[in-house]
């Protein structure tokens, strides 16, 4: 299938590794103008000259870099079409541990710096034909993860808020969708599990294996992508059928 994503300009956040990285990977590859941004300014770098694709270095959670990586992209392509959201998490806690303070800082990593992108962006996504909008978060808003208390306490407000833009952004031609990654085999993954996965991780996986980066890769595009005009407000879990009934 030809996604139609040749000349399409898509910023891709959080892509020096793992999903960002790879759905970079697969959107130049269709012969997207790609432009990568993350904090890791030398690995970026590398990965960016590897695939063809420019290379923004920034901090996301800084309040005024949103705009800027957005204003760079626009004036090195000329326009944007594609807004791709993806970033780390808190570190796990359980409930009775977290503090006002966790959730502020779980919310600065990945709330505020989604809505600051949105607001950057938006105005040169209503010039395009094809506007897309796709955050990356987890499976875990279905079910809360166990210890994973500030992050089950903000990614459920992500996607209220995208689903609320899905609506409001509608008339204008533009798509908010949400994409919900389970169990994907990311070098993070290996940092995880230094031995080796536990086997029952796996057997609880319908299709009995972890997903690969370039499996959840493909989804990302065709959402990103002209393709996938008539999807919106959506959220997609790629997790092998773990998730056993999606809202």
């Amino acid at each position: 299938m030809n996604l139609e994503l040749k000349g399409k300009t898509a910023l891709v956040s959080g892509s020096s590794s793992g999903m960002g990285l790879g759905i970079a990977e697969v959107l130049a590859s269709e012969g997207a103008d790609v432009v990568m941004t993350a904090r890791r300014e030398d690995v970026l770098a590398g990965h960016a000259e590897r695939i063809g694709a420019h290379a923004v270095p920034a901090d996301l959670s800084l309040p005024d870099e949103p705009a800027r990586v957005v204003a760079e992209t626009v004036e090195r392509f000329g326009g944007l079409d594609i807004v791709l959201w993806n970033s780390g998490g808190p570190p796990p806690s359980s409930a009775l541990g977290l503090t006002p303070a966790h959730v502020v800082e779980a919310a600065e990593m990945v709330l505020l710096p989604l809505v600051r992108l949105v607001q950057a962006g938006v105005p040169h996504l209503r010039r395009s034909s094809s506007g897309r909008i796709l955050a990356i978060t987890t499976n875990g808003v279905r079910e809360p993860t166990p210890r994973m208390a500030a992050s089950n306490a903000v990614r459920p407000g992500i996607h209220g808020y995208l689903k609320t833009l899905a609506t409001e952004l509608g008339p204008d031609g533009i798509t908010v969708n949400i994409l919900a990654p389970g169990r994907i085999a990311t070098p993070r993954r290996d940092e995880v599990y230094p031995d080796g996965v536990p086997p029952h991780l796996t057997e609880e996986i319908p299709l009995r294996r972890w997903g690969t980066v370039r499996e959840f890769a493909d989804v990302a595009a065709f959402l990103a992508s002209p393709r996938a005009s008539y999807l919106t407000g959506t959220t997609t879990y790629v997790d092998g059928g773990l998730t056993r009934s999606a809202s």
